[in-house]
């Protein structure tokens, strides 16, 4: 089973850029399909996209055209480009992964402990 650690958070301005990253421990990392997830105060965890084990990626509305999800199996690493941040991309932000290669399919089992995003005006 893979541990998960979020990096990259900060305080950012609306219209900036942010890059996450998600480092994985364990040998099989390029086999899990890894999501980002996050949670705002007082509101329900989102997705907000993910990428397979075969590089197949999804992204919540909210968030697509704005935020690329990339991984680099070398490096056990997940990363969130994220550019135009508005206001209410503050949140949390949760990397987690499972083993099954779609990124439709919702049942991640792995969780990072998150990485508070916060965007000013």
């Amino acid at each position: 089973q893979l541990q998960l650690v979020e990096s990259g958070g900060g305080l950012v301005q609306a219209g900036g850029s942010l890059r996450l990253s998600c480092l994985a421990s364990g040998r099989t990392f390029d086999s899990y399909t890894m999501g980002w997830f996050r949670q705002a105060p007082g509101k329900e965890r989102e997705f907000v996209g993910a990428i397979s084990r075969s590089l197949s990626t999804r992204y919540a509305d909210s968030v697509a055209g704005r935020f690329t999800i990339s991984r680099d199996n070398a490096k056990n690493t997940v990363s969130l480009q994220m550019n135009s941040l508005k206001l209410e991309d503050t949140a949390v932000y949760f990397c987690a992964a499972h083993l099954v290669n779609n990124v439709y399919y919702v049942l991640y089992n792995t969780w990072g402990q998150g990485t508070q995003v916060t965007v000013s005006s």
